[in-house]
């Protein structure tokens, strides 16, 4: 397992980072624990939350988790962990404002049964609360040890890039992280929220690095999926619905990754994984596992390194490349510079 600092801060995690959105309601808490002790043991270290993920059950199991395991091991665990979204229905109860953020660290503090916890992450923008507000009760909790260092999650690029000059601004700690979706099957992150976190030094989390599943290998094409899969119990699922999702694109990358794959003997969550592992400004890439099974299987792309050519093919076969202004043509040049670190 590689070692990467979490943005410009001196906190060093695992390439490969834990997710445990699955705790408490598609993993059971015994699944969950053996899923936390095979990460540790392979060197993991980030282990990522949310006070929403299961409404709290996600932190509670961990929180015990932590509790039960001596110090040599939940000493070696970065712990984060989020806040936004409602966990009530009360006036307060939702948001980036002072009192929503306030009681809800409290609450996952309580949760997780800890003191503080490595990184806070913001869930999502706020377009109703004033950033400096935010960013003010931020800096409190990390002047209190609540927090160690903050981070954002599906921020737009301009969003981002407002966060760190205003943190700049009032002389203040900026976001060390930036956790968006990233993969094979998503890059526009690639036309300004990469450039913006490269820009400012701020570390990218990727969530979602296989697609929902679908670089797995899971789903064939002009097959429906059934059984015990997301799309099998659950067709219309959100951005991985099968109808949705299951494009002509969607399968030509498919195909590229499961000839990579053969051809090198391993799994094709494997080749996914190190694709967005080796892209720039990627700290570490967020693995969400249902089974201990398939959390064996994507931590073996720790070891894996494309090599130029198998990386060019992926490239290719994933582009997303837009035909107008101002991320098509006149912006292409300067796109693949900042990604490549050219000039």
């Amino acid at each position: 397992m590689d070692y990467r600092t979490l943005g410009r801060s001196g906190c060093a995690v695992s390439s490969l980072a834990l997710g445990t959105m699955t705790f408490g309601a598609e993993t059971s808490e015994p699944e969950a624990h053996g899923q936390l002790d095979r990460f540790v043991g392979a060197g993991g270290t980030l282990v990522d939350t949310a006070d929403v993920y299961s409404s709290g059950a996600s932190e509670e199991i961990i929180g015990r988790w932590l509790a039960s395991r001596p110090a040599d091991v939940t000493g070696r665990v970065v712990l984060a962990t989020k806040g936004r979204f409602p966990m009530d229905d009360s006036p307060n109860g939702a948001g980036l404002s002072a009192a929503h953020l306030t009681r809800a660290l409290d609450g996952s503090l309580r949760r997780l049964g800890v003191d503080a916890v490595d990184l806070y992450q913001l869930h999502a923008f706020d377009p109703w609360t004033p950033l400096e507000e935010t960013l003010r009760t931020l800096d409190g909790f990390v002047r209190a040890g609540k927090i160690r260092y903050y981070g954002l999650s599906n921020f737009t690029g301009w969003q981002l890039t407002k966060a760190v000059h205003l943190a700049r601004a009032l002389n203040m700690p900026g976001p060390v992280t930036l956790q968006p979706q990233y993969s094979l099957l998503v890059r526009e992150v690639e036309w300004e929220i990469v450039p913006a976190a490269l820009d400012a030094g701020v570390g990218l989390l990727p969530w979602s690095p296989l697609g929902g599943g679908w670089l797995s290998g899971k789903y064939q094409r002009d097959t429906r999926p059934v059984g015990a899969t997301r799309l099998g119990e659950d067709p219309g699922r959100g951005m991985e619905a099968y109808d949705r999702r299951g494009t002509e694109r969607t399968w030509n990358v498919i195909d590229v990754v499961h000839k990579i794959a053969s051809g090198r003997g391993v799994s094709m969550a494997e080749v996914a994984l190190a694709w967005v592992a080796a892209r720039p400004g990627v700290t570490s890439t967020i693995l969400g596992a249902r089974t201990l099974q398939q959390l064996e299987t994507n931590l073996r792309a720790a070891n894996l390194q494309l090599i130029r050519q198998e990386t060019a093919e992926l490239d290719a076969a994933s582009d997303l490349r837009p035909a107008d202004y101002p991320y098509g043509e006149l912006g292409l040049e300067q796109r693949s510079r900042r990604l490549t670190g050219g000039r």
